[in-house]
């Protein structure tokens, strides 16, 4: 029987909001929402790691300190910068599994929420898996750099400016597909050039 883990609300099987499944199916279907999961992102986009790459996330994690599966969401938070939230739907099942799996287990420690520690299994799998450890907290890095380039307060106002022009300028009535299709190639000018930057 699947011990009970109370999350940082207290709410639910694991706590920290809504149950998304057992653990094991919930935890090997990816990624929640962005910025919970992907910021800006489309339907069906692929998510910021596979289910296999988040649990070696939190294991490191949760091998440099013991913590909490909330205190988990803010470091990932952190690391990238705001960049990604991994939901709680995503984070407490993942935890189930790592402990169903003999890699993580609850530390000694007062109160009632125990953080969970790393156990000599999971620091054997870490060491097995460093290399690919490693690019995980890479790419988190990188996603925090590019959110620090991409959404400065310059940015964002050049953006909406933009999207405040097109609404006006083509949400009228009796535009013709000739202005249509001059904004267009306007963007995509625009775009070519952006891309060409240094």
């Amino acid at each position: 029987m699947r011990r009970h883990h109370p999350g940082p609300h207290g709410d639910g099987p694991h706590g920290g909001g809504p149950r998304h499944g057992g653990g094991r199916h919930a935890a090997e279907g990816g990624w929640g929402h962005e910025r919970h999961e992907r910021r800006g992102g489309r339907g069906g986009r692929r998510g910021v790691f596979e289910a296999s790459e988040l649990r070696l996330v939190l294991l490191r994690l949760i091998a440099d300190e013991p913590r909490h599966g909330y205190n988990l969401i803010r470091a990932v938070e952190e690391l990238t910068g705001g960049g990604y939230v991994p939901s709680p739907g995503v984070i407490y099942p993942t935890l189930s599994l790592l402990e169903e799996m003999g890699h993580i287990a609850k530390a000694d420690a007062e109160g009632a929420r125990k953080p969970f520690a790393v156990t000599p299994e999971g620091t054997a799998q870490l060491a097995q898996d460093a290399a690919t450890v490693d690019a995980l907290f890479a790419r988190l890095a990188a996603l925090a750099t590019r959110r620090a380039h991409t959404d400065g307060a310059p940015i964002r106002r050049a953006m909406e400016n933009l999207k405040a022009v097109l609404m006006h300028r083509l949400g009228r009535e009796g535009v013709d597909a000739d202005t249509v299709h001059a904004a267009v190639s306007i963007l995509d000018e625009a775009a070519q050039r952006i891309e060409r930057l240094p």
